[in-house]
């Protein structure tokens, strides 16, 4: 599988090709469940546009806490559907990116007066294990104390009595909708970020496009279409508003925090689900430098365009891991990066926050606008399927058309050029270190560039040795983003940092130190002007601080 160039530097001629063309179907939102619609249909051959209104995964779909699981505490609501379906999921989505979806054992503690004892968790993880489809080495094994010590010193030996051990998958949500996206490329979707779908056009009453306004060069557009889905995420209700078809059931919206710190601080040997003291679980999974933690489950009813990490957040979560790890005590100075996010689930009177269904619901109007809501990462293709196979139902009685069954659970994603097992990804790992070592770069570095763009890393590597001067580290960065400009539609640095490589998140310190020759090569390859570039450097000092500074001073 080729590269396909997709990139901003073109941004005139795919607007042009958006607004002359007609479509089968746009898609407004790209997030995971934009992106994975966009690639059902256009895999199943529709012409398929996507517009988002900022970046590729910039809302809901950057934030999460980057687990492909199978949802176990669904047990306790359950909610055996959902289990089976997300579950079984993960092992798919493996399959597909198994550079990006790595497996990860999970150690669920058993403690006095916890949340899970240890028959019921016995049973709960057998009945896991067999709506999971889970086989071999994966199936879940139940330790005594001494077993479970072994695996996590850091436990809490007075009130520890054992501990479940069972298989999950950690990922990188931002990464994995954009490799989405560029695989639908390859079937001819037409996606484009920074284009804010503004209202609706109708033809005979009935949806029949969306009129946008690029944010970059501030024209207005027109894109037309057979039919038009709502994949906004937290957005859902504005758009089904600006449709006048906001009735019935809609969006609760709550806020799930995660906070940051160096793997020394928090030296847990693999990822834990432990119970807080007020009756919920929550993660701690370390992930290369760094362990984060999370995640909280408030209602938010505040701008969703700007979702912070509050002190009470961050108190909140700190206490409970200093609860359950004894030997840690981890403090507000502690936090090295942090994120917030939000998660658009159906609104259930009478319940909270913790209580609401993942489940996702599709929501067709009047008009034929069809919105899609609610859901978790772990089910987003299937989630796409059903919402690709209600557009199949329309167009067979609306065409006499039929469309092709849905077969993305054998599409492999853009970097997955030859990885069957994450056996093959290990062993390509020590080939990039092999290359790169003489350089002076470590196996992190080999293992950061694998784990994010998998073969593409191929392609980032003779970037690299095209461009490479006397700062190797730097070099390395800048061929990162002259890739990510050519093939992934970078426009700003925030994009960069954030969203193609989580560094504001994993590493936030090469933020500092890669900012300037950063901003630099930005203003050489776009022809940016110093205003733009001075607006860039004070956002990106705005985003280190609002996500790591949680000092009581701060404003």
């Amino acid at each position: 599988m080729k590269n396909i160039k997709f990139s901003n530097l073109d941004r005139q001629k795919t607007v042009e090709k958006l607004s002359k063309e007609t479509f089968d179907l746009v898609v407004i939102g790209g997030g995971i469940t934009g992106a994975g619609i966009a690639l059902d249909a256009s895999s199943r051959g529709l012409k398929v546009a996507l517009v988002e209104k900022g970046d590729f995964a910039s809302g809901t779909s950057s934030k999460s806490t980057k687990l492909i699981h199978g949802g176990l505490r669904y047990l306790k609501q359950f909610d055996f559907w959902l289990v089976k379906e997300v579950g079984s999921e993960r092992a798919v989505v493996h399959k597909l990116a198994p550079h990006l979806v790595i497996p990860e054992k999970m150690l669920l503690p058993l403690i006095e007066n916890g949340s899970y004892g240890k028959w019921l968790t016995s049973i709960g993880l057998k009945v896991y294990d067999i709506l999971a489809q889970v086989t071999g080495d994966d199936k879940r094994q139940m330790l005594e104390k001494k077993e479970a010590l072994k695996l996590e010193p850091l436990l809490p030996k007075k009130i520890l009595k054992g501990a479940g051990h069972y298989a999950e998958y950690r990922t990188d949500d931002a990464r994995l909708t954009l490799e989405n996206i560029k695989t639908g490329l390859q079937y001819g979707a037409v996606p484009l970020n920074y284009a804010h779908v503004t209202d609706f056009s109708y033809k005979d009453e009935k949806v029949a496009g969306v009129k946008v306004k690029d944010v970059v060069l501030g024209d207005d557009f027109e894109i037309s279409s057979k039919y038009v889905i709502n994949a906004a995420g937290p957005w859902v209700d504005e758009l089904r508003s600006m449709n006048n078809s906001k009735k019935g059931k809609q969006l609760h919206l709550t806020k799930g925090v995660h906070l940051v710190f160096s793997h020394e601080k928090l030296p847990v040997k693999q990822s834990v689900y432990f119970d807080i003291p007020d009756g919920r679980m929550m993660f701690a999974i370390p992930r290369g430098k760094i362990t984060y933690i999370g995640t909280t489950d408030t209602n938010f009813n505040k701008d969703k365009d700007h979702v912070e990490v509050d002190l009470a957040d961050a108190i909140y979560l700190i206490s409970a891991v200093n609860n359950m790890f004894p030997k840690i005590n981890l403090e507000m100075e502690d936090i090295i990066s942090s994120w917030a996010g939000l998660r658009p689930l159906i609104h259930e009177d009478g319940k909270s926050a913790s209580e609401l269904s993942r489940k996702d619901e599709i929501f067709t109007s009047d008009t034929g606008l069809i919105s899609i809501a609610g859901g978790k990462l772990t089910g987003y293709r299937k989630m796409a399927e059903r919402t690709v196979n209600r557009i199949a139902k329309n167009m067979e009685e609306d065409y006499d058309t039929e469309l092709k069954e849905c077969f993305t659970d054998k599409i492999p994603l853009c970097g997955n050029y030859g990885f069957k097992k994450f056996k093959h990804v290990k062993k390509y790992i020590v080939e990039v270190f092999e290359r790169i070592k003489s350089d002076g770069f470590t196996e992190y570095d080999a293992w950061f560039l694998v784990t994010n763009y998998g073969k593409q890393t191929d392609t980032i590597l003779e970037i690299y040795d095209c461009i490479k001067d006397d700062d190797n580290y730097v070099s390395m960065a800048k061929a990162e983003l002259h890739f990510g400009i050519d093939y992934e539609m970078v426009l700003t640095p925030m994009d960069f940092f954030i969203r193609r490589t989580g560094r504001l998140y994993f590493d936030i310190d090469s933020v500092r130190n890669l900012m300037e020759p950063i901003l630099e090569e930005f203003k050489t390859i776009f022809k940016t002007g110093d205003q733009q570039i001075s607006d860039w450097r004070e956002t990106l000092f705005t985003q280190i601080e609002e996500h790591s500074n949680f000092s009581l001073d701060r404003a």
